[in-house]
């Protein structure tokens, strides 16, 4: 009996994690708008659509970032992101980076063995292929965003305490930390939402003035989309806010006046 009992209280656990709600699925789509200052410096994209390797459906994200305006004439920006994502262990398989931000530009694709624990990068504008160990769990820079999305301990966090994964950019391992500041009602052009505020742990110099330079919301639902992302740069400053967006799993939770 004693048996009997532990299965099924083991089928009713594996049940509930079957049924948890995710953040996102196939057919999301996001666009921001950018400031610096007061200045509409340009757009960005981020939809999630499906592919298949290996005879099994995987996600494929693709993101773009552009300058506008008289933006563009003084710093032309043109960047091109894409990941494909394990749906079901969140690993990254591959990453695509082409980038031209002001004349600085990449061309890279990043191949991760999972069995291995590597990464095959591939730099074409420089015409070289190098392999790097990696760790076990590691993300790209576009895989970590849905990654922590679903994160196990994104809703319990305390205020000052810390998400920290690994992210592979540019040839190297960084450890990422997301630091939880507090929950804040922020004002959007959708309505006022309830969030969560984050910040993240930045390299200051080139382009930060201090590591904690940038803070990011996100809405206090199960989506977890980013509302807003504010940056002090070593000059200037820089702000995202939503501008569209379709295609969410959950329902997106406005408060009500």
């Amino acid at each position: 009996m004693k048996i009997k009992i532990l299965f099924f209280s083991l089928l009713f656990s594996l049940a509930s994690i079957a049924q948890k709600p995710t953040a996102f699925d196939v057919g999301e789509w996001f666009k921001f708008r950018i400031h610096y200052g007061l200045v509409n410096a340009g757009y960005a994209t981020l939809e999630l659509k499906e592919a298949t390797k290996a005879n099994k459906k995987i996600f494929y994200a693709v993101g773009h970032g552009y300058t506008v305006g008289m933006s563009r004439f003084f710093f032309k920006v043109e960047d091109h992101y894409q990941s494909y994502i394990d749906k079901e262990t969140s690993k990254p398989y591959q990453y695509l980076r082409k980038i031209n931000e002001g004349g600085y530009t990449k061309d890279q694709e990043g191949f991760f063995n999972q069995e291995k624990n590597t990464v095959l990068v591939k730099d074409y504008k420089h015409k070289t292929e190098k392999t790097f160990s990696v760790t076990e769990n590691v993300q790209d820079i576009v895989s970590s965003f849905y990654y922590l999305r679903n994160h196990p301990k994104i809703d319990k966090l305390q205020v000052g305490e810390s998400i920290v994964i690994d992210m592979f950019f540019d040839d190297e391992i960084y450890k990422f930390r997301l630091k939880y500041i507090g929950r804040e009602v922020l004002r959007t052009k959708f309505g006022k939402v309830q969030s969560m505020v984050f910040r993240p742990l930045v390299q200051s110099g080139r382009v930060f003035k201090e590591q904690e330079s940038l803070t990011v919301w996100i809405s206090d639902d199960e989506n977890k989309i980013p509302l807003r992302i504010k940056a002090s740069l070593a000059v200037g400053s820089l702000k995202a806010d939503l501008d569209a967006f379709k295609g969410l799993k959950n329902p997106f939770m406005i408060i009500k006046d």
